[in-house]
């Protein structure tokens, strides 16, 4: 069967033996029915590249009519986004003005042809890490009621998103077939080659594990170029801004920097999975207006670990 043909046909024969009836009439006792049976790309695998099906030298959803700006630094990211970012002042569980002003900001970004996926995580709702051991809740139990949070704030996401007209879908990491899709792999890269926004939730679907370390596990399972930490401070610093109104904020780290000096950036799991699997991280201010736009697109905001900035991408 060669690939290179999109039609693929397949014949058979039925013999006749006599008309059913006698007003109809065959020229030939025997007749060759066709199927036809299209088949592109998209069905069997979109593309080539072994690893997540697509042709790295043809922008993804070109044939939405997008088209990726070269000098973008980055064409398919993830956008780690902490619970505690979407409460805002923290007069309310999720404040739907950050929810709008990210739906906003992706929005821009996936109209230039840059795929986006998303981990939010729950601590606005609810922590297990700090609420194990209270009142008789063990860790794992915990650890499981994060993780509805998460789901939570995905759902509040999505239709934030859905509402300006963003295709989204979310994925969980335990099934929860009423409300969201269950997180498959194949599945959530076929959505961003199509230009949808794809938000994970349920973290890794196990206890002990954080949100950073999902989004660095799900970075590395869609083959994306990037983990983009959206946080409450503009990167990372020398020292504790709040200790020291005089600390400097670090433009790159490497990620041995990152463990010797125990930064407080992601934790030790997810950082390891994002050294061993060479992807960089940007840590951001979210609530700076117009940074997440800046981050996706790969223009120097923040910190970057792991990389060093490229001298092409200038500074805004």
């Amino acid at each position: 069967m060669a690939v290179s043909s999109p039609l693929l046909s397949f014949c058979y024969s039925v013999s006749v033996p006599k008309p059913l009836f006698p007003s109809l009439r065959l020229a030939n006792s025997t007749f060759r029915p066709c199927l036809a049976v299209r088949a592109s790309y998209s069905e069997m695998g979109s593309s080539p590249d072994p690893i997540n099906f697509r042709n790295p030298d043809i922008p993804s959803i070109s044939h939405l009519g997008l088209s990726i700006n070269p000098s973008f630094k980055w064409r398919r990211v993830l956008l780690k986004v902490s619970g505690e970012a979407l409460a805002g002042d923290r007069s309310q569980n999720i404040d739907p003005k950050i929810t709008m002003a990210i739906a906003r900001e992706v929005a821009a970004v996936t109209r230039l042809g840059i795929e986006v996926a998303l981990v939010v995580g729950g601590g606005n709702i609810f922590r297990g890490s700090s609420w194990a051991g209270s009142s008789g809740l063990d860790r794992s139990s915990a650890d499981y009621i994060g993780m509805l949070a998460t789901v939570m704030n995905a759902i509040f996401l999505q239709a934030t998103m859905e509402s300006i007209g963003i295709p989204t879908r979310v994925q969980t990491a335990f099934r929860m077939s009423e409300v969201a899709e269950p997180y498959i792999r194949r599945r959530a890269v076929r959505h961003l080659e199509k230009g949808r926004v794809v938000i994970f939730a349920a973290g890794t679907g196990n206890p002990f594990f954080t949100t950073d370390t999902a989004a660095a596990l799900r970075c590395a399972e869609i083959n994306a170029e990037v983990v983009l930490k959206a946080t409450n401070v503009d990167g990372v610093y020398d020292e504790d801004p709040k200790r020291n109104p005089q600390a400097r904020l670090l433009d790159t780290l490497t990620y041995q920097e990152v463990t010797s000096k125990d930064l407080s950036v992601m934790d030790m799991t997810a950082i390891t999975l994002c050294q061993e699997n060479n992807i960089p991280v940007v840590v951001f201010n979210l609530n700076k207006p117009g940074n997440i736009e800046k981050a996706i697109k790969g223009e120097r905001v923040g910190t970057l670990i792991g990389a060093t900035w490229n001298s092409t991408v200038s500074r805004t």
